[in-house]
Parts: C-alpha cells; structure tokens; sequence
C-alpha cells in the first residue's frame, strides 16, 4: 500500500478521542481555569466578556455600533471533510448570530496531520468552509494552520452588532417562554458515525441541520423579539440552559416532551451509543436539576455540534416572533422566579 492509499483509507472520526463540540474542557474544570487566570485591568469599551460565559466577545465602537470578536473549532463529527469544514463554519458563525449580530469576516483555524491524511483532505475542508462563508456572505479572508497529532478545524469570526441589539445568555425575565430552534441529538450520531453504526440517512439528517445557519438570530435581535438568547452547544440543552438561568438568577421548568428530537435516537441510545462526555455534563448539572429519572438525560445533556439557538420570549411578543419563524414550534419550557433546583424537568 503506497502512502496516499494509507492516507486516504482514515476516516476522519477515528482520528479523534472526542467529536464536534463534545471535545470541550469539562465545565467544572474550564471554570478552574479562568477563575486561576489572574485579576485583569478594567476595559469600559468591552461591554461584553467571559464572565458569563457569553458566546463572543463583544466591544463597543464610537458610532453605536459594536464589533463582535470569537472563535470556535472542534475536532471532526462526519467523516467527509468538506461536511466537516461545512458544520464547523456554521458552528462558528452561530457565535455571532447568538449575540443578536451580523458576521463581517472569516479567518481559518485548521490542525491538520499531515503525516495521517492525504492533502485532498484539508482542500475539501477549506472548500466546504468557503461554501458556508458564501451562505453568510462574508469572505473567508485567511487563516491559520498547524501540523497537528489529530485534525481540528473552525473559524475565527469578526462580527457587526448594534449596542441596542445585543443579546445576553442571562438576561432572561421571569415568565418569558424558552424556545429551541434545532433538535437534539447531533451528539449521538457522531458517535454512532465513529462507531460505524450511523446509516446514511442518520448522517444525512444531521448533516442538513448541522450546516444549517443560525443567522435568524440577528432578525430576532433587530427586532427585539427576544429577552435572552444563547445557541447549545458542548454543554448539552441542560448545561446551556443553566448557564442563562444562573445567570438570570431564575430557575426553569422544562417540558421535556416539547424538546425536538432527530428521528432513530432511540436505537442508538438503548445500545449505549452517545458521547462520553454526556455523562461529564450530567455529572457537572446534576445538583442543579430536578425530574430527570431516566435516560432523558442522554438527550438533554448531548454536546451538541452547530446546535441550534436557545432563546427567551415574552408571552405577548409569541405572535410576533411566529411571523418570523412561522414554524418555530411549541415553546419547550418557561422561566420562573428562582427556586430550589435551576431546571426542573416536567
């Protein structure tokens, strides 16, 4: 066998201990790390950092309007590079579009293990980030890469928002309804792709909502539609949603029977296949939740990859956003003053 074929017969997934954004520090220990990072200096125009575990940074211009600044990249869910690159652009560009803005440009952030894959692979991964940046109509200026032991890809993003526009993760009012604008499971099939147990139409389906752009979030920003937003990724439905009521300082009912699902977990599920990391999640949100008897767990705590936005609506502003996302759904659940537990799950 020469040594193209040898490149060339790795599947992507097999290259990696952990997929998509199921490769993300612990929460438990990512919250260690910033609290040992040392005191910074104060900088007014940074309206928004890492305090509250927002999706980008945001800093605030001269003329009302605010740059958005993020990074985002993982290592890989899908097996062809160019869906690959595909799902990490539209997981990256996500960042933006969760904060209420508008993306503006694109840098590459490519780890590539030259000595594993052939080069035709990073070709397609770069291809498949181009034909997102198109759908966002930004320009993929550039980039970075490395000669790495596993391969990983993203984007560093710069985006535009209005400072009457931004959107927090922990903002959230008591009685807004909590709405979710993709369903679950992206986590699962990954596994099951690295453990070659996903069909193609399992990867199909994911794939098609995986790559689809969260770029409604800037609507709903523009018009002032939601109190909170955020998008789910590694941390899982649960993990995000206790990130905005913590921060809200409100707890949550969750109607665990209106949260979307992608069709077939259940096979998956019942044969042990899902991410390790889903029992990292549920251990670090456990004490903070209520109501979860059984395996209901493993979908609400699935690190999702291009996941899809988690936001709060006042009740009297549902027509409004239903002329927007004319098929957004029943709401999956409702915030309420703080109480024992951050999410009970009903």
């Amino acid at each position: 066998m020469n040594t193209d074929t040898q490149k060339n017969s790795f599947r992507l997934t097999q290259l990696s201990q952990g997929g998509g954004c199921g490769c993300k520090i612990a929460p438990a220990v990512l919250e260690q790390i910033l609290q040992k990072s040392g005191d910074e200096k104060i900088f007014p125009e940074l309206l928004v950092g890492y305090e509250h575990a927002d999706d980008a940074a945001v800093y605030e211009m001269s003329d009302g309007n605010c740059i958005i600044s993020t990074v985002d990249f993982f290592t890989p869910v899908v097996d062809d590079p160019y869906d690959y690159g595909r799902i990490a652009s539209a997981n990256a560009l996500s960042d933006v579009y969760a904060m209420g803005g508008k993306p503006l440009i694109a840098l590459a952030v490519l780890g590539f293990p030259v000595e594993k894959l052939s080069l035709g692979a990073a070709k397609e991964m770069i291809r498949g980030a181009k034909s997102v940046c198109e759908m966002a109509d930004i320009p993929l200026a550039g980039g970075h890469s490395i000669n790495i032991s596993e391969p990983v890809f993203g984007l560093s993003l710069t985006g535009i928002v209005s400072k009457d526009n931004i959107c927090r993760n922990h903002t959230a009012k008591s009685g807004d309804l909590i709405f979710l604008t993709k369903a679950l499971g992206t986590g699962i099939i990954s596994t099951a792709i690295r453990k070659g147990k996903a069909s193609d139409q399992d990867v199909e389906l994911a794939v098609l909502q995986m790559t689809q752009l969260n770029n409604i979030g800037s609507v709903l920003a523009e018009k002032k539609l939601v109190s909170s937003m955020t998008d789910v990724t590694g941390f899982g439905l649960l993990g995000h949603l206790i990130e905005m009521c913590d921060g809200s300082g409100l707890s949550a009912e969750l109607y665990y029977k209106k949260v979307p699902l992608l069709p077939g977990l259940d096979k998956f599920i019942s044969s042990f296949v899902f991410p390790d990391n889903t029992y990292r999640n549920w251990n670090a949100f456990e004490n903070k939740v209520q109501g979860v008897n059984g395996p209901e767990f493993i979908t609400l705590c699935d690190p999702q990859s291009s996941g899809g936005l988690l936001f709060a609506v006042s009740p009297h502003k549902i027509e409004d956003l239903k002329k927007v996302i004319p098929d957004i759904g029943e709401p999956i659940g409702q915030f309420t003053s703080r109480k024992g537990v951050l999410v009970s799950v009903q």
